[in-house]
């Protein structure tokens, strides 16, 4: 089996515990409106890679992941590639290797046979890095083109099922950066049983270059990304329980 590829990078610190190598897959159902890699939406575009080829590059960096190191797996949208992420992910606890799927849950779906292939892959995915890009529907559409409920419905099927993940959540000041949304994405978090740990990650510009190239209008080009105060009020708010804010 082959999977298309989008790129690759050796030493990654910021997705997933350790020093990891992260996979970068081509394909995403979800148009972002910050999105940095506007170049992964293609499906069919990337290079075609076999599983052990993939984890043959990845060995060659294993003696500097530390104990928590490993692979892991994101996009584009990695969920595009079910089979293909299943089969790598299955090679690589055969070689005793962590692994680590970062998500936006966008393709989830309780309809067969992709649910059941989705079952398969948790089986073989250590840690879940699930991205919330907005708790409003109406809001998560206008940022991503996309709804969410079946996002939603996709986080309460990993709690059910004692998934370990991670939230994060882009800080897009006048966007998700309101209170009011912060505290409904706080409630939600809330509900679930699986969350090892909330991370804010701050808008930024840096892809703006690449949606220029491809003749994309970037409609954020006038957003600047949050404060530091801002990042920690949101991380504040996320990490808080309700019943301490007394909201």
């Amino acid at each position: 089996m082959q999977g298309r590829i989008h790129s690759v990078e050796s030493f990654g610190s910021a997705d997933g515990p350790g020093v990891r190598f992260l996979i970068f897959l081509q394909g995403c159902p979800m148009r972002c409106r910050y999105c940095h890699n506007p170049d992964t939406w293609k499906l069919d575009g990337g290079t075609l890679m076999e599983a052990d080829e993939l984890l043959d590059k990845a060995e060659r960096y294993r003696s500097y992941w530390g104990p928590e190191g490993g692979i892991t797996v994101s996009g584009g949208e990695a969920l595009m590639q079910v089979p293909f992420v299943t089969e790598l992910f299955e090679k690589a606890h055969e070689r005793g290797i962590n692994t680590c799927l970062d998500t936006s849950l966008a393709p989830y779906t309780t309809q067969e046979p992709w649910h059941s292939n989705f079952e398969r892959l948790m089986a073989s995915t250590d840690l879940v890095l699930a991205d919330i890009k907005h708790i409003d529907p109406v809001e998560h559409q206008k940022l991503t083109g996309h709804g969410n409920e079946n996002i939603l419905e996709a986080l309460r099927w990993l709690s059910d099922h004692k998934i370990p993940v991670w939230i994060r959540h882009v800080l897009v000041p006048d966007i998700t950066d309101v209170d009011s949304y912060l505290e409904r994405t706080r409630d939600f978090i809330q509900t679930l049983d699986n969350v090892q740990r909330i991370e804010v990650l701050p808008y930024h510009t840096l892809g703006i270059f690449k949606w220029d190239e491809l003749g994309i209008p970037y409609t954020l080009r006038d957003t600047e990304p949050p404060t530091p105060e801002r990042v920690e009020h949101a991380l504040h708010i996320l990490r808080t329980p309700k019943e301490a804010t007394g909201k």
